[in-house]
Parts: C-alpha cells; sequence; structure tokens
C-alpha cells in the first residue's frame, strides 16, 4: 500500500500519524486530570470516606486473608481526617510529620526554584504508613487509640536518627521502628506482640504535579524485573502482586515507595474513589521489615540511596527507549552544567549519528523533485492504469537512482525519539527549575511563546527549502498549514521540548542547505 503513495503523500501520512498520536495522548490524560481535579476538591467528602474505608481485597490466595469473611475486616472505620502532631522529623531538605495514628500526616520539601516549600501530598488522602489489620474489632480499635512517640522532634538532616511509636491496643501492642535518612528514605519495622495480621501501605499518590501530560498511580517491580502500572482510573480492586520489590505511588514528579531488593513482598492494590489506585503491603506473620522513601523522582538522587530504586522512574510505553536517552542527557549535563544547552548538544549528537541516513534521504528528496516533470507525464499517459503506472515509476526511479521512501524514512525514525525525549523532558524533575536565557523552568511552557513561534518558522523555513514534488495542490497546501497548526500545539508544551525541536529544525535547515548547494553543483557539471 505505501509504496502506492508518493513522497508527498508518505510525508503527510507521517505528520497526521504523529499529530493525531499527540491529540489522542492528550485527550486521555486531560479526562483523567479532569477526574483528578473534581476529587481534589475540599467540598467533595466523598473521596475521604472512600479512603478511610476501603481495605485491601480479601483474595483466597492470600494466607493474611484467608479464613475472613470480607473484605471489611480490614476497613477503616473512621474518616480519614488529619490527627493531633505526634512528632517532627527534619531532613535534609524538608519536614515530616506523623500523626497520632503513627501516619505520615504532611511532607513538605524544599524546591529549586521556589522560595515556599511544596506540599508532597493532599491532607485528604490515606497517608503513608498507614496500618489496617485483617481482623475487623483491632482494626476498629486500632483507629481509636493513638500512638506514644519516643521522641516529638527528630534531626535527620546530617545522620540517621530512629522514632518509635507504640500503640497500646486491648489484646495486643503494635510497635513502629522508623528510621530516618537525611535524603527522605527510611527503614521500617512493625510488629504487635499477638503476631495479628495487618497491611501497610506507603500512601496515596503525591498530589503536586498530576497534569494530562504525564502518568501518575501505582508501580510495581518485580523480582523478575517486569514492571507493572495501575494508573488513575484504571484499577479494578483484584490487582495483586506476590514477587514486588518495590511498589511506588507516583504523580509527574514525586513518589511515596517501599522497596526491599533482597526479599519479595505481596502488594495488593485497593480500589478507591474513581478507580484509583492506592497500595498496600501485606505482614508476614504478624511482622513487617521493609524500606521506604518519600521525595522526588531525582535519578542522582535515588540512585545513591540505593541504585535499583530507579525503577520507580516510570516513561509510559516508551520507557525502554526513554531511559537510555536520559542517561545520556545526563552524562551530557554533568560536564555542561545547564539543562537547554545540554538539549542543545544532545540533538546535535543525534543528527551527527543520522547524518549518514538523512542526508541520503535529502539526496533522494532531491532527485524525486528532479523527477516530478517526468513523473506527471507518466501519471498523465496511464491515468486510469494504476499497474502500469506503477511499473514505469518503479522503472524511473531505479534508472535515476531514487528512492520514493528515501526522503520520509530519516522522520519518520526520529519519531520515536521525539516521543521518548518528550516523555523524559516531561517527567524529569531535574529540568524543574532548570534556566536557560530568558526562561526559568524549562519544564515549564515559554511564558512569552518565543519558543514555539521560532519553531514554527523554522519548519516553514525548513519546508522553502526541502524540495517537494507534490502532484496535487491539496497536499501542497495542507503542508503549508502544518508550522501554524504545530506552532499552536506547542504552545503548551514543555519549554525544554519545543528547544529540542527548534535545535532539530535548525540543524535539518543547514543540513538541507548544504545538500541542496551540492546538487546545483552537481546538475551544473551534469
Amino acid at each position: 500500500m505505501l509504496d502506492k503513495l508518493d513522497s508527498g503523500k508518505r510525508l503527510i501520512l507521517a505528520a497526521a500519524i504523529s499529530f493525531v498520536f499527540f491529540l489522542l495522548y492528550d485527550y486521555y490524560y486531560y479526562s483523567d486530570v479532569m477526574k483528578t481535579n473534581q476529587q481534589s476538591n475540599p467540598q467533595e467528602k466523598q473521596y475521604q470516606t472512600d479512603t478511610a474505608q476501603q481495605a485491601p481485597t480479601t483474595d483466597s490466595a492470600s494466607p493474611s486473608m484467608e479464613n475472613q469473611e470480607s473484605s471489611s475486616a480490614a476497613q477503616a472505620p473512621v474518616s480519614n481526617t488529619n490527627k493531633d502532631v505526634l512528632a517532627v522529623v527534619e531532613i535534609v531538605d524538608g519536614t515530616f510529620t506523623i500523626d497520632s495514628l503513627g501516619r505520615v500526616s504532611s511532607a513538605s520539601l524544599e524546591e529549586r526554584g521556589r522560595e515556599e516549600e511544596i506540599s508532597l501530598f493532599n491532607t485528604n488522602y490515606t497517608k503513608p504508613l498507614e496500618v489496617r489489620f485483617s481482623d475487623t474489632a483491632v482494626n476498629e480499635e486500632a483507629f481509636k487509640i493513638s500512638y506514644t512517640a519516643s521522641k516529638e522532634k527528630i534531626d535527620a538532616r546530617s545522620q540517621k536518627q530512629t522514632l518509635v511509636l507504640t500503640q497500646e491496643l486491648a489484646d495486643t501492642t503494635v510497635t513502629k521502628e522508623i528510621t530516618f535518612y537525611p535524603k527522605g528514605n527510611y527503614d521500617l519495622k512493625i510488629y504487635n506482640t499477638k503476631k495479628l495480621d495487618f497491611f501497610v501501605t506507603p500512601g496515596f499518590r503525591p498530589d503536586n504535579e498530576v497534569d494530562m501530560m504525564t502518568v501518575h498511580g501505582v508501580l510495581t517491580h518485580e523480582f523478575d524485573d517486569t514492571t507493572e502500572v495501575v494508573e488513575d482510573g484504571d484499577a479494578t480492586g483484584h490487582e495483586s502482586f506476590r514477587n514486588a520489590k518495590l511498589v511506588s505511588s507516583f504523580d509527574r514528579y514525586y513518589t511515596t515507595l517501599f522497596y526491599n531488593f533482597s526479599e519479595p513482598f505481596d502488594v495488593w492494590i485497593n480500589k478507591v474513589r474513581d478507580d484509583d489506585p492506592l497500595p498496600f503491603v501485606s505482614s508476614k506473620g504478624g511482622n513487617l521489615e521493609i524500606k521506604g522513601y518519600m521525595g522526588p523522582k531525582n535519578v542522582s538522587r535515588m540512585k545513591s540511596i540505593e541504585p535499583q530504586m530507579i525503577s520507580a522512574v516510570e516513561y509510559g510505553i516508551f520507557t525502554f527507549l526513554a531511559k537510555p536517552l536520559f542517561v545520556g542527557l545526563d552524562y551530557i549535563n554533568s560536564y555542561i552544567g545547564n539543562w537547554g544547552w545540554t538539549i542543545v548538544v544532545f540533538i546535535l549528537i543525534v543528527k551527527i549519528i543520522l547524518f549518514p541516513l538523512s542526508h541520503k534521504g535529502m539526496v533522494s528528496m532531491n532527485k524525486l523533485k528532479i523527477l516530478s516533470p517526468k513523473i506527471k507525464e507518466l501519471q498523465k499517459k496511464y491515468k486510469g492504469e494504476p499497474q502500469k503506472l506503477q511499473v514505469h515509476m518503479m522503472d524511473l526511479y531505479k534508472k535515476h537512482g531514487a528512492n520514493p521512501l528515501g526522503g520520509c524514512l530519516p522522520f519518520l525514525l526520529q519519531i520515536p525519539i521525539f516521543f521518548a525525549i518528550y516523555r523524559v523532558l516531561v517527567n524529569a524533575i531535574e529540568l524543574r527549575g532548570s534556566q536557560w536565557l530568558y526562561i526559568s523552568d524549562l519544564s515549564a511552557m515559554d511564558p512569552y511563546f518565543i519558543l514555539p513561534i521560532l519553531m514554527g518558522v523554522s519548519m516553514f523555513l525548513q519546508q522553502k527549502l526541502a524540495p517537494s514534488n507534490f502532484t496535487d495542490p491539496m497536499q501542497e497546501k495542507i503542508m503549508k498549514f502544518l508550522p501554524v497548526i504545530f506552532t499552536f500545539f506547542f504552545f503548551t508544551f514543555p519549554a525544554g521540548l519545543v528547544l529540542y525541536w527548534l535545535a532539530n529544525n535548525i540543524l535539518s535547515i543547514a543540513q538541507q542547505y548544504f545538500v541542496n548547494k551540492s546538487m546545483e553543483k552537481q546538475k551544473v557539471i551534469a
């Protein structure tokens, strides 16, 4: 089918596919965001009830839940409102507060480029370290009796510090030992004297950055190195993972997670509000030892804590390509020290790698332009005889060494790279607050729309320089409107992504200019 399309139609088709992909992608996530925004409204009381009363789903295969009559055995019988502050924990760039139910009730973090600290969690969401028992009576009691703390203030800014929380219930004593480290990671031990089965959650995902461009929900990474993501709106309440080594509740830039890279643990996904996921980890024999982290998905920071923790950084369906691209970008930035110029240098390297292929494609397009009058003659001569037309056109291409696929192949190859870069640049917190020239934050849209406009101008110039062999005037008109369409489309994109596309266009223009000059010299010699 493709071989029956001329290069102009192929180029339009490739551009259309890219455009439709972004439209569908944004539409899909926009619906998720609308749900999230509605549910984040303080006046929405349903969410408080859901997060407080939902519980890990009963499953006969679960040792900790078997012989229970229903999932109500692990329900929390009280609303998810804030309790009194029991302890305050200071880390190197933020503060955690522990409430009287032994949960992390709030987390405030300093961030580059911001004067005020950001709040990691919505206070109405299910909080990290919330414990729910399988026994209904014990669970009801546990949500009514306060913990006591070994200290009221923990200073873990320079070295690890341990906080011990104790809850005296009628038939058992619950103990939480939490060792906090300066970078926001912690060691967690929970046990009770009666060895009653319980579940603990790393909490509902952070609510600092939830938008239409990114994935948010729960990620589980297992010991066979498979990764499963349950996105907001997709939870069924029946998901379980019996061989997990990491489970993360995440938004665009932040995460709260549990991990244990030496011993697998069981994860149960609960369904709350409008099918959003809430993860729980089950105890074994009434005891649980696990590690955790709350903070930004900063790759270098997570690597310094535990290299395997970077499996919590997810880029969607293009993760397989996005992760190595980020490694390359991060390596370049370690020398340059500015993410804007890093993006420019990165695309320069990409263009150099793809130069042989793109050069061949540009030459092929020039040859097709030269053959355009002869192609029109063939189309006129064999009108109504598509098979004969195809045979004579292929003979013409072969005789003159022209490849009808060569012109759009480099463009098609750049599409997956562009999508992967797109995912990297919208998810990398490293770009947040990064300055470049007049732009104060490369992760946000250009406030003056200068980059999108320059990008549109560069697309127009690229079209002018690129040889066109349109045989249909309508095709040519459509192509002329593409720079305008893409300009408006890029207005809301992160400035770093627009910078990438602009730099790519500028380098393509330079390459096309020299190819055109070279072809003109060859024509003169001929």
